[in-house]
């Protein structure tokens, strides 16, 4: 009996580690058509007809839910009874033991559980049996034989049940189960000789099945399989001993009652934005779970600060008589009066004080010469977007501009930085400020007056008269004077050059023929073209050829003195229309 007891025990435990075994029939040595049931010493009970237990005879049982909502993907909802028919096949481990009268036995069994919640039932289970053959062993059957027979087994159990519902469609579940079998006298076909008598035995079933749902009511028992053990007398010693059988069972399940959890509604709501300035408006949603959809709920909404409003689930809080600091708005949603079909939702929301503008200040270009001008541009920022109106002052200089933009006028400033101040201001007197600068670069020195040459007079033509200012020269001269009028405050180097000759009587001839080409020269720009003789200088050049070089000095240049005598103004000039000179 212990060691009965331990097998239940270690059955029971297994089925709860893992309820979602399947036993392929495949798996069972399949029997021959007929099923056996067996006794030592006397004979062998093999049973193959199956006959059904009544489903009538059974009870209903069911399970309740749990306050704990229902996970993602499983259903709220459980039957509160099921019924189950179908078929079972009982064979004994060993198949000969001493006492066992059920050996591959075919039949049918139902049971009815009762779901006292989600998880745990009762159940009632009972099973028929019936025997077509005997097998005959033992010292009075020799050699061992088969015999037509008829008999019949019926079992009546009940006991607790444990359902796994985490699935919508696949319900695993383990059970123990007591009870009693009833086993009819065997009679042999033919006769009246009844080898095995009527006996009742104590019934001990362990185990576990899986269902699969395929309606919302109906369901298929894919396997049921369980340990299961007797207690039939040894007929040769009249002990009871402990048979170890186990039982497979296969059917329909069919569901009845229930209704789906019933969750308490829950009301979930938030601000948007969760912080604005004074007279921007909040909006508030609620979110509501576990609603009734064949009820219409009711919104209902207030805050401590502002104006809230609206009948849904949206609400709308206008906060322009609202002062800053910290609120809260409250939604509640009902559908009923009763527990769990109301609930409330708070949102927290700030009325922040209005932030001032910035503006930053910018100059284009930054660098200018006097005179020039430079662009100013300010870029003014509301955290509010409120209207802006901008404004320009300079350190120097003058600036005008509408809007963002201005012009910077440096015309009346000195050199130097010129600092230009952006100013913001919004439609709530909230200022900001800018600082630029612009550089305003000092006008570089005026470059040192150089002498400039104009121009080269010739002397080769008239050879009879080398010194003589002729028509062609006129026009060269002509030219220096306008020069010479339009700068009033410069002077003029006249040059007169000679050709070099070997003779030294020769070279100081040469040198009065450059001074008095020099003398004539001026004296025609200052007879004939009216120029003032203290402007005209003239020299004797070093260069070895016939001409006079017209060299322009303006006021604070100098002139190159390298190679050049001053003519001495005992040189008398020679008009242009003079005769020869006889040397």
């Amino acid at each position: 009996m212990k060691s009965a007891v331990r097998r239940i025990a270690t059955t029971t435990i297994a089925a709860l580690l893992a309820p979602a075994w399947i036993f392929g029939a495949e798996g069972a040595k399949k029997p021959t058509p007929e099923a056996r049931e067996v006794t030592t010493a006397a004979s062998h009970l093999r049973a193959g007809a199956v006959e059904s237990a009544d489903p009538s005879a059974g009870t209903l049982a069911g399970q309740a839910a749990t306050t704990v909502p229902p996970a993602p993907g499983r259903s709220g909802k459980y039957p509160r009874a099921e019924l189950f028919f179908g078929y079972s096949y009982l064979r004994g481990v060993p198949t000969l033991s001493p006492g066992n009268r059920m050996e591959w036995l075919n039949g049918g069994s139902a049971s009815v559980a009762f779901n006292l919640n989600r998880y745990l039932g009762i159940v009632g289970d009972f099973g028929g049996f019936k025997a077509t053959e005997l097998d005959l062993t033992g010292a009075g059957a020799n050699p061992a034989r088969a015999a037509k027979a008829s008999g019949t087994a019926f079992t009546y159990m009940a006991g607790p049940r444990l359902s796994f519902r985490k699935y919508d469609r696949f319900t695993p579940f383990a059970q123990a189960l007591v009870g009693g079998v009833h086993a009819s006298e065997v009679t042999l076909s033919g006769s009246r000789c009844t080898p095995l008598p009527t006996e009742n035995a104590l019934v001990l079933a362990a185990g576990g099945g899986l269902d699969l749902k395929v309606h919302r009511h109906i369901a298929i028992r894919l396997v049921q399989a369980e340990y299961f053990m007797t207690r039939f007398a040894d007929l040769t010693t009249g002990n009871r001993q402990t048979q170890n059988d186990v039982r497979l069972s296969t059917g329909v399940v069919l569901g009845f009652g229930g209704n789906p959890v019933s969750l308490p509604v829950s009301y979930a709501c938030a601000a948007s934005p969760a912080s604005v300035y004074p007279g921007d408006p909040v909006t508030v949603t609620g979110t509501a779970l576990n609603l009734n959809p064949k009820k219409t709920a009711t919104y209902t909404w207030a805050a401590d600060g502002g104006r809230i409003s609206g009948a849904t689930s949206t609400a709308t809080i206008d906060t322009g008589s609202a002062a800053l600091g910290s609120y809260t708005a409250t939604g509640k949603v009902s559908e009923g009066a009763k527990p769990g079909q109301s609930a409330s939702c708070t949102a927290a929301y700030t009325v922040a004080a209005f932030q001032p503008p910035t503006v930053s200040c910018s100059a284009n270009p930054s660098s200018v010469h006097p005179g020039e001008s430079a662009t100013i541009t300010a870029q003014g920022i509301s955290p509010q977007n409120r209207p802006l109106t901008y404004s320009f002052s300079a350190s120097d200089g003058s600036i005008s501009g509408a809007n963002s933009s201005a012009m910077l006028t440096t015309a009346s400033a000195g050199p130097g930085t010129i600092t230009v101040t952006c100013n913001v201001v919004d439609d709530k007197g909230q200022t900001a400020s800018a600082t630029t600068t612009v550089a305003v670069q000092a006008p570089p020195p005026p470059s040192a007056p150089t002498a400039q040459k104009l121009c080269s007079i010739s002397f080769e033509r008239d050879r009879k008269r080398p010194t003589r200012v002729d028509n062609e020269a006129k026009a060269c001269l002509d030219d220096v004077a306008l020069t010479l009028q339009r700068s009033a405050d410069a002077k003029l180097a006249v040059v007169g050059n000679s050709a070099a000759i070997q003779n030294a009587t020769d070279k100081k001839a040469l040198s009065n023929e450059a001074a008095q080409r020099a003398v004539n020269i001026k004296e025609y720009l200052v007879t004939d073209k009216g120029l003032d003789a203290s402007r005209i200088t003239a020299f004797a050049g070093p260069d070895g050829n016939n001409t006079a070089d017209m060299t322009l000095v303006p006021a604070g240049a100098t002139l190159n003195p390298t190679g050049l005598t001053p003519v001495d103004e005992s040189v008398s000039p020679i008009p242009r229309k003079a005769g020869l000179r006889k040397r």
